[in-house]
């Protein structure tokens, strides 16, 4: 009995430790963060109101489809290598984490 207490106590911590999330990943990152002016919609780059951004641009790069090829949004890349996400009034709606 006392050596299976023994192994679970030994094993316990790596259990643990190998289910711990990639911080790079995480909403919580500042990288990624909502809250960090690189991704902010404040931000003139982030903007619709941006002629790169805006739906009425139709030469626009960096817009996003749905599958009927109707515009849904805008996807911006920051410096720091994030890709941001956000819909035509400039709501974000995501994000792709930095790839470095």
């Amino acid at each position: 009995m006392t050596k299976k207490l023994v192994l679970i106590v030994l094993l316990f911590p790596t259990v643990c430790l190998s289910q711990v999330n990639n911080m790079n990943n995480s909403p919580y990152n500042m990288k990624n963060s909502i809250n960090n002016m690189e991704n902010s919609p404040y931000n003139m780059r982030n903007s619709p109101y941006n002629m790169e951004n805006s739906p009425n641009n139709l030469s626009s790069t960096n817009g996003v489809y749905d599958n009927q090829g109707n515009r849904t949004g805008y996807q911006v890349k920051e410096p720091s290598g994030v890709t941001n996400y956000y819909d035509n009034q400039g709501n974000r709606t995501g994000y792709t984490p930095s790839n470095r």
